[in-house]
């Protein structure tokens, strides 16, 4: 359910609206992903949790590093067309979503307003700075640092979200989900 909702749905929003976003020219997709995305990769042997016991942060971190991955592949199969894609973290912000998770987590040094968790998102759809620009991950309005552990503060983007090859076959597995 994490991963249609939190990455099928866009993928086949996406996907439907490249036409019209390649007839504007310099399109810009924003994905929305999150620091979550450092709990897990995509697991593409096991999705939907059939043979792993289930675990809502891991699967919502699949779904996160699935939404990073998109921003990857658009990128790649569209620049041609003039369209880029960048995914982001907003940041922890105080929403509804977080009565389903005891509340928000981070820490509170970390919170922020909607204002400020709407930044990011901002520059990446309308700035051009970042015209073509695309199959990145940002957070706090900046292009995020790559790691390959999991960092103590939760910043940066795991290498695995934007593996090519990851970004590719998502994008088929997508497609074949989408049937």
């Amino acid at each position: 359910m994490q991963f249609a909702t939190n990455f099928m749905g866009h993928f086949a929003l996406t996907a439907g609206l490249h036409r019209a976003l390649a007839a504007a020219g310099g399109a810009r997709v924003v994905s929305v992903a999150s620091s979550g995305h450092l709990f897990s990769p995509v697991i593409f042997d096991d999705l939907h949790f059939r043979f792993r016991p289930y675990d809502a942060f891991l699967a919502y971190g699949q779904s996160k590093s699935a939404e990073v991955l998109l921003a990857v592949e658009a990128t790649r199969r569209w620049s041609g067309d003039g369209i880029h894609a960048n995914a982001l973290n907003p940041g922890a912000i105080a929403t509804g979503l977080q009565k389903h998770t005891g509340g928000l987590r981070s820490p509170k040094e970390l919170h922020k307003t909607p204002e400020q968790g709407a930044a990011t998102s901002a520059l990446l759809a309308g700035s051009p700075l970042l015209d073509g620009v695309g199959g990145r991950y940002f957070e706090d309005s900046t292009q995020a640092p790559v790691v390959d552990e999991m960092p103590p503060n939760y910043r940066g983007v795991a290498r695995y979200a934007l593996d090519p090859a990851n970004a590719q076959r998502l994008w088929e597995v997508a497609l074949g989900l989408l049937g």
